[in-house]
């Protein structure tokens, strides 16, 4: 006899299964712990099977037997029913680990066993997380243009037209990553050269008349700040690192007998090692940091110390609250001032400063035959600097440089 829904529902479990039979090899499976599972019995090929069609009630009567009506449909033409589900079931985890969300992934954890900085990592998931809303559940080869452009023209109308450049560079790197792991066969992003807005360049602001930096040393001089930021905030103008590379300095990587500071390849934009001279004065400021921090990780930890660096805001902070704007400096800037004035100096040969500035040649072909460090140039130029510095800080008068010839 046909099963009824009032018959299903009002059906008891026993210790052992019981099996509910309907019609044409539907029936349904009381389980001893309370499951009410459909099943098909049928024949292919001359072997007995199983097929299961859900779970009731998410699966009604009706259908069941239409899963049924299909299934035989199937078996009519030879085809077993089990071996498709199987099939799809399969298709369906390819499709999952084939989506942009589970290609971006991939590709991030990639980038961080090849040794990419954890900030860069840091920023990369951050890009990744702005196209993941809309792009994440869609297979990565099915994307279009005008897919990844509508994505990234959302952030463009906000105004921010770098983000929107840095994310479409990232979608690339995804998609040629995909393009070589056989999952997409083409890169999308090729196609939006020039689709976007191009963001204006923005120069880091800073300070590089000579007089307005001897009044900005004697700023800094006047901090009141935290102790390690102050000391931040006077180190920083002599040395040409990155604010990333100062903030996360830490004392094994200084050799203050030697006078020198290996920073790390992974923590170097150009993913080199650089090693830094240090000047007399900028050891007085590592010596009283020191006293400070010793034993601690970073050399300038939080202001709650621990494993974690100053904030990358703590020096640009700082010079705000000695009144200068973003448009009139910030840390970063302390660069272009050394620079600048290294420069028109006249006294050392552009290569070296170059080269103490950790910049990368764009001539491809020089760099790889142009190995000179410049040691002893840059060591007699770090603490000529320093002693710039010093003369500026203290109003002597401004001379013009004398240009040589190099």
């Amino acid at each position: 006899m046909a099963l009824t829904d009032t018959k299903i529902r009002n059906a008891k479990h026993g210790p052992k299964p019981i099996k509910l039979f309907d019609e044409r090899g539907l029936f349904l499976l009381l389980q001893p712990s309370g499951g009410k599972l459909w099943r098909l019995k049928y024949r292919i090929q001359g072997k007995e099977k199983k097929l299961s069609l859900g779970i009731y009630p998410d699966v009604s009567l009706k259908l069941a037997r239409q899963r049924r009506d299909e299934a035989r449909a199937l078996i009519a033409d030879g085809i077993d029913p089990s071996q498709v589900k199987l099939d799809e079931t399969e298709a369906a985890k390819a499709a999952a680990a084939n989506t942009f969300k589970a290609v971006g992934e991939e590709y991030i954890e990639k980038a961080a066993l090849e040794g990419r900085a954890a900030v860069t990592i840091k920023k990369t998931q951050w890009l990744f997380s702005l196209m993941e809303g809309d792009l994440g559940h869609r297979p990565i080869a099915d994307i279009t243009p005008a897919d990844l452009l509508a994505t990234l023209q959302k952030v463009e109308k906000k105004g921010h037209l770098e983000t929107a450049r840095r994310m479409r560079s990232l979608a690339s790197r995804i998609f040629r990553y995909a393009v070589a792991t056989s999952r997409a066969s083409a890169d999308p992003s090729a196609l939006l050269r020039g689709a976007l807005v191009a963001p204006k360049v923005k120069h880091h602001s800073a300070i590089i008349d000579p007089k307005e930096v001897g009044g900005l040393l004697r700023a800094i001089d006047g901090y009141s700040g935290h102790p390690l930021t102050c000391l931040a905030l006077k180190l920083t103008p002599h040395l040409f690192v990155r604010p990333g590379e100062l903030r996360r300095a830490e004392w094994s990587e200084f050799d203050l007998d030697k006078a020198i500071w290996t920073i790390p390849a992974d923590k170097m934009k150009m993913r080199n090692p650089h090693v830094v001279p240090l000047s007399r004065q900028a050891l007085e400021l590592l010596e009283a940091a020191k006293a400070i921090s010793e034993g601690q990780r970073y050399i300038f930890s939080s202001l709650y110390p621990g494993n974690r660096p100053m904030s990358e805001n703590t020096v640009n902070a700082a010079l705000r609250r000695l009144g200068y704007t973003g448009k009139e400096m910030t840390a970063h800037g302390f660069r272009s001032t050394a620079s600048t004035l290294l420069n028109e100096s006249g006294k050392f040969s552009p290569d070296a400063i170059e080269r103490a500035l950790a910049h990368k040649d764009a001539n491809a072909t020089r760099a790889a035959y142009h190995r000179s460090q410049y040691w002893d140039e840059r060591v007699e130029m770090a603490q000529w600097w320093s002693d710039r510095l010093d003369t500026l800080k203290n109003g002597a008068t401004i001379l013009p440089f004398e240009r040589q010839q190099i």
